[in-house]
Formats: C-alpha cells, sequence, structure tokens
C-alpha cells in the first residue's frame, strides 16, 4: 500500500481514507460538501474529476450503493493513494480510477478513458485560482490543486466536464465564493437551470463557498437556494452542518 498517514474517518468510521501527510493537500469539509450536494439516480455513472485520493467519489459511493463511480486524477501519487482507498473500503467492483489529466487535448483525455457523454454526474473541485493572483503553497502538490497553471483553466476545465456529461446529465462544483461570477460564465451555454447556494462559516460572515448544480443542454431558470451555515456563535457545527456526517442527503 502506497506510504500515507493513518487514515482518516468519515461516517463514524464507515469510511476510511488515507491522505497525504499534513502540509500537503487534504481532503476536508469543502469534500463532504460537494459529495452531498445531489443524489445520484439508481444505477448513475458518477465521475469525480480532480479526485485526488478519491474522498468525494468514496463518499458518494458509500452513501448511494447503486452508483458507479470512476475518480479522475492526474497527479500519479493521488491516482496510487485513490485505488489503496478503493481497496480498503472493499469497492472495487464499483469504483475505479483513471489517471488523466483535464486540461489535456480531447484526443488524449478520450484515449484515456474518459469518453464523451459517459457520465450521468460529474462532480468537481477544480483549483481555486488562475495565473498568478495568488500566493502558492511551498508544497508543489498542494500548489497544483489549488491553481490552474495558466489563464483560461476553469473553462478548459468546464469544457472537459461538459464533453463527459452525456446530454441531460448533471453538474455539481464548489469554489471560492468570490469566484461565482467566473463559475457562471463558463457554465453558460454550456449548462443551465443552474442552483447556487453561499456557504457561511458563520451566519454573521460573507459566504465562503459556493456550492453549483446545473443540468446539460437546460433553459432551466436560474435558482439561488437558501445559505447553508456551518457553525454557530460559539464555533460548533450547526445542525445541518453536522448532518451533513450522516446519512441524510441536502435536498438539491
Amino acid at each position: 500500500m502506497t506510504d500515507a498517514a493513518d487514515p482518516d474517518l468519515f461516517f463514524g468510521g464507515a469510511l476510511r481514507l488515507r491522505q497525504p501527510p499534513h502540509g500537503a493537500h487534504r481532503a476536508g469539509t469543502d469534500a463532504i460538501l460537494l459529495a452531498r450536494l445531489m443524489t445520484p439516480e439508481p444505477g448513475a455513472v458518477v465521475y469525480d474529476l480532480g479526485a485526488a485520493t478519491g474522498a468525494v467519489g468514496l463518499t458518494v459511493a458509500h452513501l448511494s450503493p447503486g452508483s458507479r463511480v470512476v475518480l479522475v486524477e492526474r497527479d500519479p501519487t493521488l491516482a496510487a493513494l485513490a485505488q489503496d482507498n478503493i481497496a480498503a473500503n472493499d469497492l472495487e467492483e464499483r469504483v475505479s480510477v483513471i489517471a488523466a489529466d483535464l486540461l489535456a487535448p480531447g484526443s488524449a483525455r478520450h484515449a484515456a478513458g474518459l469518453l464523451p457523454g459517459s457520465a450521468d454526474l460529474v462532480l468537481t473541485n477544480p483549483p481555486f485560482f488562475e495565473g498568478r493572483g495568488h500566493r502558492p503553497s511551498p508544497d508543489a502538490g498542494r500548489a497544483a490543486a489549488h491553481a490552474f497553471p495558466e489563464a483560461g483553466g476553469l473553462d478548459a476545465w468546464m469544457r472537459s466536464c461538459a464533453d463527459l456529461v452525456r446530454p441531460a446529465g448533471r453538474i455539481g462544483l464548489i469554489h471560492r465564493a468570490d469566484a461565482l461570477p467566473a463559475c457562471l460564465t463558463v457554465l453558460e451555454g454550456r449548462f443551465g437551470e443552474c442552483a447556487v447556494r453561499p456557504v457561511h462559516a458563520r451566519a454573521d460572515r460573507p459566504a465562503i463557498r459556493v456550492l453549483i448544480s446545473g443540468r446539460k443542454g437546460s433553459r432551466g431558470p436560474f435558482r439561488l437556494l437558501p445559505p447553508l451555515v456551518l457553525q454557530d456563535a460559539q464555533g460548533r457545527f450547526t445542525p445541518e452542518a453536522q448532518a451533513l456526517h450522516g446519512r441524510a442527503a441536502m435536498g438539491q
């Protein structure tokens, strides 16, 4: 098994996730929020794009036993950890890993197994930054997970997502709250019926994340959903945030 720290435990230990050491890119609250964004239809093929060690996709597989999940990760070390995590959770029959770069040309993506129209649902936590407008992490893996190598990366990422999703299939993503305009721009013309849920650390503070869902090719109306507040005034998880670690879905 790939070297890593002891596994983190999700859902009371029902899901075990080996991750890189602290200081590297590690899954946390964002992954749980994205995985709980929507419930796949029975038998759905779900892609976790930019999967890292597989937290989002494995959570979906754990909570939706009728689904089939594909973890897509370009970093070979993380892809190996994702494969280890599949085995550690006895999910080999329903979860697989594809080592591929979503930013590669279409011919390369298709050759790697990312076939057009093969996903019923795509879930993705794309890199949060483009170009030089941020301070990169000293950890190379974390820096690559947090930032696109050049401007236009988010549009290219969304182009690949749209290529993978079947007609009328769905997408779910999480991003920084201040990136909402950019996210809606790259979704336009590809996904409609978009719904946005702001995520606040506390009720009296600005949103820190947005959860966005959409349907490929739809012309349905935009919806702004009630906010999700993670902590109360004492810094404890709110009942809804606490429930995210159980089996109740978020209602989208």
